[in-house]
């Protein structure tokens, strides 16, 4: 009879799941139509206002044949300007620096004059990855991760998209300011990840068109088919997520976070949730008061404080104790930093920290014996300064500018362990999370 019970409550728990992937697959494949409505809604509003214009030019000829005034000219002039309309809210070029700024910075851009620059209180900024659509509709179990209800310990590193934010509903003009860099950044994608999925890497060419077709990519004629997938996947999925969360739309640094995502996880709905969740955590990284990411260089400031107090008097007379020379450490998780294998790693064993909090094992008596160091939602913060103190001799004695230092930090790919750095960071959280 037992053995009844269990298989039924089995039965019951796999249609539950089945159920739950089903609404989620339906709720993305809903997301990606908005996108479409969006810029169909667009290309009409801009119909509208080029055949509002045209009139306005025709009536404006008309008057400046009957009147004869001197000034009729320069009248003229002025109410065609007038009949331009407002200005865009985001200012958009080509970034083709590699580099992750601050959000509220200025950058520097050759060709165009301007990054994506935000007047509203939505983000801009931004460079980043690829993706396309579930729109064939396969079914597979749904992967994303839960947030935890009532748990106190997470409260300041969780967040999701505001109810508001939700409901109102994604600008048009934003949209495609987003959408445009957003396939800039896909075409750039890397492929470190290709032996690590086999079945995205032997993808046909026709295939590949057909996605990138479908999402709108374009200037992918000197890539490989597989490149090709990767990118029109990673333009879907952060399309949609712009649609999803409009407060935050996109900015430069998701793609760096989705990538191995879809690298790992075919189906482009299952992805497209893994990745909510993930921005759960990471989401305030990419707000424009910078709140988040300015705590968070606040922690890796206080650990080498407290670790290394020569090392942090010399970051004091660089004026560089704010630690802003990691500010792309902590936007992409080191995600530029370590090779697609490494960066698995690290993240995982972030994930299994938070895990066990979540648990509760960091509480009980069992993992303080069997634990080295105890669980903590900010290894990330501890790895980072664990890489920075690893080149202290270097930082002290070598480097006399702030300058110097970022670029040592952005110099490190392909020149890090992650294994020395989990176990220089473990050894930090062991001596100092009582005191951060």
């Amino acid at each position: 009879m037992p053995s009844v019970v269990f298989y039924a409550s089995a039965i019951f728990q796999g249609a539950e799941v089945t159920f739950a992937s089903a609404l989620h697959r339906k709720e993305y494949e809903n997301l990606r139509r908005q996108c479409r409505q969006i810029l169909r809604q667009r290309d009409e509003s801009i119909k509208v206002k080029e055949t509002v214009g045209n009139r306005s030019t025709d009536v404006s000829g008309d008057l400046s044949q009957v009147m004869d005034a001197p000034d009729s000219e320069d009248d003229i002039v002025s109410a065609k300007g007038s009949n331009e309309g407002g200005s865009p809210s985001y200012s958009v070029g080509i970034v083709w620096d590699s580099e992750v700024q601050p959000i509220g910075a200025l950058l520097e851009t050759e060709g165009d004059d301007s990054v994506l620059t935000c007047e509203g209180g939505s983000v801009a900024a931004s460079m980043s990855s690829d993706s396309e659509s579930s729109e064939d509709g396969e079914n597979a179990p749904f992967l994303a991760a839960k947030e935890s209800e009532g748990d106190d310990v997470l409260e300041h590193t969780d967040s999701s998209p505001s109810l508001e934010s939700r409901i109102k509903p994604c600008s048009p003009d934003d949209f495609a300011s987003w959408r445009r860099i957003i396939r800039l950044d896909a075409a750039r994608a890397n492929d470190e990840w290709m032996i690590y999925s086999p079945a995205q890497a032997t993808v046909s060419e026709s295939r590949a068109r057909k996605l990138a077709r479908r999402v709108g990519l374009k200037d992918y004629d000197q890539l490989e088919s597989w490149r090709i997938y990767h990118a029109a996947r990673l333009v879907a999925i952060l399309e949609a997520y712009a649609v999803y969360d409009p407060e935050i739309g996109y900015c430069q640094g998701m793609s760096d976070l989705l990538s191995p995502i879809v690298s790992v996880i075919e189906e482009d709905h299952e992805a497209f949730w893994c990745f909510v969740g993930f921005m759960r955590k990471a989401r305030h990284n990419f707000r424009l008061d910078e709140e988040g990411i300015r705590r968070q260089l606040g922690i890796v400031s206080k650990i080498i404080k407290s670790k290394d107090s020569h090392l942090y008097s010399h970051l004091e007379e660089l004026q560089a104790e704010d630690c802003f020379f990691v500010y792309r450490m902590v936007v992409v998780v080191f995600r530029r930093e370590l090779t697609f294998e490494q960066t698995l790693c690290l993240w995982e064993v972030m994930w299994a920290d938070q895990a066990a909090i979540r648990a509760g094992i960091s509480k009980s008596a069992w993992g303080r014996m069997r634990l080295r160091a105890p669980p903590t939602e900010d290894l990330l913060l501890y790895a980072i300064a664990a890489c920075v103190l690893q080149r202290r001799k270097l930082i002290i004695e070598k480097y006399s500018t702030m300058d110097e230092i970022l670029r040592e930090c952005n110099d490190l790919a392909g020149h890090l362990d992650v294994w020395k750095l989990l176990d220089d960071a473990h050894d930090l959280v062991v001596t100092l999370h009582d005191k951060i």
